[in-house]
């Protein structure tokens, strides 16, 4: 029985691996993209900014209504559309085409991703749960980091169409598993459309989605840029630049795996601690980025705490609204897509106005706020302990 649970939950991970490379690895081979299909670099960027959108679209609404069906069937189903998609973009000659099939899988994104984080942390005891929930984050994060460098290299050593081709063999090895090894999970308790949206009327939910909107914005405000920040501020050449990169990603991993533990031992003093450490990175970053040594360092830690934020976005949305998880888990996508989109577009106005060393200033003003909200958020949960006792 661990081992089929184990087996489940590596399906999970690779799973979400395929799905968020679909999403991100496009990053590594934009330019090829552009010259293929005979378009601007910032006309290919499309690809990238539509399936963010189609995301943060569907995050709340996609998972609740899948939410009453045989989760194995739904998860056949998501992983089948993401194939065809794949598919569709290896041999297409249109770029409308091609942005089609990002739209579409987009849309089915949010489902695969609450699902999995569900089903994980339904594979074993509601303790253990944040451990397995960071697991499969291993697989989000492998799919933002390492997908980008590995579809790059195929597409540098082979062709675009090989790079893409990539996307379909892990998305079809996956439905492959799901079909064999993933027993059929029917829904035990169908939780109504209305008390799952019944969540939107507590104030902890509210809470818990700016938490992550804010937290988000704090990462990728300045993580969005960190490729120009090293080659402008840091001064460092592209190879260098690649591995700091590098280190930030594995540093992601080893922040999934510390989450796991610690938001099982000491989940309210983790969340609260996060926006102090990480904002005391930032701080570094302003005054020591220009030297490359410290700056790997500091790139080592933050990204650590980058992989814990992750997990913690993900802890604090389930934790506010557990009486309908797979909801949650798309409020959860929605809201982190909401503030990759809000960090990346503020990260950009202050670079243009101050210059790039400033996008750190926005990290450490969206800090500033996750930590306000962070302490109202636990004043709540305080009030209501005390109140039910």
């Amino acid at each position: 029985m661990a081992k089929q649970k184990k087996l489940l939950v590596f399906i999970l991970t690779i799973g979400v691996f395929g799905i968020l490379n679909t999403e991100m690895g496009v990053i590594g081979i934009l330019p090829e993209i552009a010259e293929h299909f005979n378009v601007s670099v910032s006309a290919a960027g499309w690809l990238v900014s539509i399936f963010a959108i189609g995301v943060a679209v569907s995050g709340p609404t996609m998972p609740l209504m899948f939410s009453r069906f045989d989760r194995k069937k739904v998860m056949v189903f998501v992983l089948s559309v993401f194939v065809v998609a794949n598919i569709v973009s290896i041999f297409t000659t249109s770029f409308t085409i091609l942005l089609i099939a990002r739209i579409i899988p987009a849309l089915c994104h949010p489902i695969y991703c609450s699902l999995a984080f569900s089903v994980a942390a339904d594979s074993v005891s509601k303790e253990e749960a944040p451990k397995a929930v960071a697991n499969v984050f291993i697989g989000v994060s492998a799919g933002i980091v390492v997908g980008v460098p590995i579809v790059s290299f195929i597409a540098g050593v082979s062709n675009l169409q090989m790079a893409m081709a990539f996307f379909a063999i892990v998305n079809i090895a996956v439905l492959i598993a799901t079909f064999l090894f993933v027993p059929s999970m029917p829904v035990k308790e169908k939780i109504s459309y209305g008390t799952q949206l019944n969540v939107l009327k507590h104030s902890n939910t509210w809470l818990a989605i700016i938490i992550v909107v804010l937290i988000n914005a704090a990462v990728y405000s300045v993580y969005s840029y960190l490729a120009e920040f090293l080659q402008t501020v840091t001064n460092v050449s592209p190879n260098i630049t690649s591995l700091i990169l590098f280190i930030y990603g594995a540093a992601n991993i080893i922040g999934n795996i510390l989450a796991g533990r610690l938001l099982i031992v000491k989940p309210v003093k983790t969340i609260v601690a996060l926006p102090f450490l990480m904002g005391a990175v930032y701080i570094l970053l302003f005054f020591a980025g220009q030297f490359t040594l410290p700056m790997a360092l500091i790139t080592l830690i933050w990204g650590i705490l980058a992989g814990l934020a992750a997990n913690i976005n993900q802890y604090v949305v389930t934790t506010a609204a557990s009486e309908a998880p797979d909801f949650a888990n798309g409020l959860f996508l929605s809201a982190c897509n909401i503030g990759t989109t809000i960090g990346a577009g503020v990260g950009g106005l202050f670079i243009s106005e101050l210059g790039t060393q400033y996008v750190v200033l926005v990290g450490i003003l969206s800090l500033i706020l996750t930590a306000v909200f962070i302490f109202l958020r636990n004043y709540h949960l305080r009030t209501a302990e005390l109140v039910s006792k």
